[in-house]
């Protein structure tokens, strides 16, 4: 039975390879269209970036991460040192580079998310070059460009943009080091994968089974030199990765701020309880008992609940909500993981040829990140996608470049474009012309690649692919609208985007009035001020960085500061006041009634209720509406 994809690598036995040249020749058309899918990244990512929008939670964090050492290295959330981020800092660390260099504004924390975006598209067409040959780079290369996470990661501040690109640099390691069996390389790749967990964690080592098959299977070398290069790489891995915890760990708690997501201020529950274990909900997993905060609220900071419809299951990939930000070439990519699955189950190439190791490269990492995301909780984040597109984008390429059977590819072209056309519809009011386009191109097209001579089909195929793109050019270009997308926030693209409040524009009047009042009366304290959530710090630290206590951390549910540190401040004269909307004395007075009978219950009293319920009895009440500030200590009633 003939073989869906190329001749060349499946007709090829065991032995040495024949030598090939030390550099192929660039083809002349290869570099200027390069540099223009690089052009129309740089340009999607970049356009409107003077309108960007600071995220109030990871902006607060950069503003204070510029002011010293020390708030650099833990991702401190206000200026005091007080309490981290509740994740690691890493991604964050060129955002600050960033803002020291051009100064702190919205489009100064977009820049490098920016620039990790285009060096990503340029990685990836390197990488598959060298594995498919020029044409399946170009075309992974605009592939990526043209899904729509992969513009919104470059025009947002999450960790994703520089994330998916120190994976791929940890694939292009891992590629060079299979060609050779050369350590150094693998242990570069290492290096890399250690690197992004400082971006994402956990999830960085998903990477892993994807990196470790290649390099196992496909390294010109014995077992056992392979085995043995895959540990010392991983030792290396190892290292890199945990290297912040082990810092973090080993301060002393009083020389550094309080890890913030943990009930026991411990790196372990900050990266394993919550921000891994936790997102496992669905499947029955507690991570309680790392000393981790388990809440609803244990979750990226986004502004609503899961997209409908989207239940923890492979299905949840397929949904709207996801699949439009990042599934468009879901029938291409399929036939290129189908394509290497055959070559793998015929062994009729060599353990060593390139081929084979792409294809274990891209086939493992695609259906990894596949079935992890599946199953792990995203809340409905479509930025979590990007390293899914990069691996769509690879084997889409490959699909197109290398499947030989033409009625094969036509039949999956074609499905293609109906899977695109019914995303598409799913929102009948966001550029629904795109469909007629679509098809439009497509008919004639797929019938002249099926049954055309060879200068024809090529002309066929690039009008089919065309007609594919269509619907996720659109949604890509679309985030060239501030309706669409506005940077600086999640980087979700389309009709389900909202933009991002900016709250450090100005403080409005009645802020600028309790700043005024509190640095009037600071009295030399260390802090301005202590606020019953970080949301009311933020504007304050951005737009003043001005040394605003939170309590409770980003969930309030964190027991910081313990009773005893809070009053230690007050007795000092570290801190005199509190500050309460008009909202809080409602909300919390009708939770002070509540909790008496309910004390068992999850949730129903918190250290930062505690701490607010003794500063309402026990300070002195100033008005400045809709606030009320609570001064506290020597000069406050009963203090």
């Amino acid at each position: 039975m003939p073989s869906p994809v190329s001749a060349e690598p499946l007709v090829r036995v065991e032995g040495p390879r024949p030598p090939t040249p030390a550099r192929t020749r660039t083809e002349r058309y290869e570099l200027p269209l390069l540099a223009g899918i690089a052009a129309v990244a740089a340009l999607f990512f970049c356009w409107g970036i003077w309108h960007s929008a600071y995220h109030a939670f990871y902006a607060s964090a950069v503003r204070s991460m510029t002011d010293n050492p020390v708030a650099f290295l833990y991702g401190s959330f206000d200026p005091a040192n007080s309490i981290t981020l509740d994740k690691l800092p890493g991604f964050l660390w060129p955002q600050a580079l960033s803002a020291l260099v051009f100064g702190f504004h919205p489009w100064s924390l977009v820049i490098p998310q920016a620039l990790e975006g285009v060096a990503s598209v340029v990685l990836l067409h390197m990488v598959v070059r060298r594995w498919a040959g020029a044409p399946a780079g170009l075309l992974a290369a605009a592939f990526l460009t043209l899904t729509p996470v992969t513009v919104g990661l470059g025009r947002s501040v999450t960790e994703d943009a520089p994330f998916v690109l120190l994976l791929l640099l940890a694939a292009e390691a891992t590629q060079r080091a299979t060609a050779k069996a050369r350590l150094r390389t693998l242990v570069l790749a290492g290096f890399w994968v250690g690197v992004a967990f400082q971006c994402k964690m956990l999830e960085a080592w998903a990477v892993l089974p994807a990196l470790a098959v290649t390099y196992l299977v496909a390294a010109p070398t014995t077992l056992r030199r392979r085995i043995r290069d895959l540990a010392v790489s991983g030792a290396v891995m190892l290292a890199v990765s945990l290297s912040w915890m082990l810092v973090a760990g080993l301060t002393p708690a009083t020389a550094r701020p309080y890890l913030d997501g943990t009930t026991n201020n411990s790196p372990f529950a900050l990266v394993v309880g919550y921000n891994f274990l936790t997102r496992f909900h669905a499947l029955g997993v507690d991570a309680a008992g790392t000393g981790s905060i388990v809440t609803d609220q244990a979750a990226p900071h986004g502004h609503g609940h899961g997209t409908p419809g989207m239940g923890d299951s492979v299905w949840k990939m397929f949904s709207p909500g996801l699949a439009t930000q990042t599934g468009w070439l879901y029938p291409l990519a399929a036939l290129g993981l189908a394509a290497g699955a055959l070559m793998l189950w015929r062994r009729r190439v060599p353990r060593t040829d390139p081929i084979l190791a792409g294809y274990l490269l891209w086939g493992v990492w695609l259906v990894t990140f596949f079935l992890v995301f599946s199953f792990g909780s995203v809340t409905g984040h479509t930025y979590y996608m990007g390293v899914v597109a990069v691996g769509l984008s690879a084997l889409a390429a490959a699909a197109v470049t290398r499947v030989r059977r033409r009625i094969v590819l036509c039949a999956v072209l074609a499905v293609n474009v109906a899977w695109c056309a019914a995303l598409t519809l799913h929102y009948p009011r966001f550029f629904a012309w795109s469909v007629g386009v679509a098809v439009a191109l497509a008919l004639p097209a797929l019938v002249v690649f099926s049954v055309g001579g060879p200068r024809p089909r090529r002309t066929a195929l690039a009008v089919a692919l065309a007609a594919v793109l269509i619907a996720p050019t659109v949604w890509s270009a679309s985030a060239m609208s501030l309706r669409y997308n506005q940077p600086g926030g999640f980087g979700k693209i389309g009709p389900t985007s909202t933009p991002t409040r900016n709250p450090a524009d100005a403080l409005d009047p009645a802020q600028q009035r309790v700043l005024a009042y509190l640095d009037a009366h600071r009295d030399g304290a260390r802090y301005l001020a202590a606020v019953p959530r970080w949301q009311m710090a933020a504007p304050y630290i951005l737009s003043d960085n001005a040394s605003i206590l939170p309590l409770g951390g980003f969930t309030t549910q964190v027991p910081y500061p313990s009773a005893t540190a809070f009053h230690h401040l007050i007795d000092t004269g570290r801190l005199r006041y509190l500050v309460l909307a008009s909202t809080d004395l409602t909300h919390r007075a009708g939770k002070a009634r509540n909790v008496r009978g309910t004390r068992g219950t999850r949730g129903a009293d918190t250290p930062d209720r505690a701490l607010v319920r003794w500063a309402v009895g026990h300070c002195s009440p100033v008005r400045i509406w809709p606030y009320t500030l609570y001064r506290c200590g020597s000069a406050a009633h009963g203090g």
